[in-house]
């Protein structure tokens, strides 16, 4: 009956304390996202201390960006560290950011491809991305452009804008896949529609030429104007080469088209890349 007791009494502390953990860490994300960042630093300290990975995690991007604290690079990286070897895929995911991109640190193309795997291998579409094009550019791995399609197929399938896009750059160029403009034109579609501006400027390529689709100047002009209000040079440039081919009525109505385009899936490229190592 005392062993029994015991257990209960365990059981039911081990619960509380999983409540106190999730309440305190609700409280920090408040305080953060409210931009009290010296409340939200200590309530992820006492959290980030007790082993808590997404408490650690908070705590490499306040490090990272400065954020109620003095930055540290040597300190966001212990606690990015500390959430990754939990296999916290955030956590992961941004350690392959900081080593591939070199934020921070030196980049290290080695470590960038051990981090992203072990993110993409839990499921970040960010990091199968990511890990895509360092098998696609062959940096911290062999090239293959074959294992770069698996990567891009597998962040695009969970809609991820970025791997719709590359994926289709690498059926329009034949890159690990057999050419095939129509399938090319079906991702650059789906990222598009997303307002991702390279596969907009994409599609209006596929167009302007009649790669995959009927050559259509008046769609081509669409998608080169929707890029080019975002700044793409490339767009801005289509636009100086096509504008002369065609009609006014055919101008007018494409810039009609643009002005009243609207996105039908806001993607996670539109975030700030803080808030893509930020995990619920």
């Amino acid at each position: 009956m005392r062993v029994g007791h015991m257990f209960l009494l365990t059981v039911f502390l081990s619960l509380w304390l999983v409540c106190q953990a999730r309440a305190g860490l609700d409280e920090a994300v408040a305080a953060y996202e409210k931009g009290a960042y010296s409340e939200a630093f200590k309530e992820f300290k006492v959290l980030a201390d007790q082993g808590n990975a997404q408490a650690q995690l908070h705590l490499g991007v306040m490090y990272d960006l400065g954020q109620g604290v003095p930055p540290s690079q040597t300190e966001a990286m212990k606690w990015y560290l500390k959430a990754a070897e939990q296999d916290f895929d955030r956590a992961e995911l941004a350690l392959g950011l900081k080593y591939a991109g070199g934020i921070g640190i030196p980049p290290d193309y080695l470590k960038a491809v051990k981090w992203y795997r072990r993110a993409a291998e839990h499921g970040i579409a960010e990091a199968q991305c990511d890990l895509g094009l360092l098998y696609s550019l062959g940096k911290g791995v062999t090239q293959d452009k074959a294992e770069a399609v698996k990567w891009y197929r597998r962040a695009a399938e969970q809609g991820y804008a970025m791997g719709q896009c590359n994926l289709g750059l690498m059926y329009a160029r034949g890159d690990g896949v057999p050419q095939d403009f129509a399938e090319a034109v079906k991702w650059f579609r789906k990222a598009a529609a997303k307002g991702y501006v390279k596969a907009q400027y994409n599609l209006g390529v596929a167009y302007e030429k009649g790669d995959g689709v009927p050559k259509d100047f008046e769609s081509a002009y669409m998608w080169f104007q929707l890029a080019a209000a975002k700044d793409d040079s490339d767009a801005k440039s289509r636009i100086d080469v096509i504008a002369p081919q065609m009609t006014p009525p055919q101008i007018a109505e494409a810039q009609r088209l643009a002005k009243e385009w609207k996105p039908s899936d806001l993607d996670r490229e539109d975030t700030l890349p803080a808030h893509r190592f930020i995990g619920d």
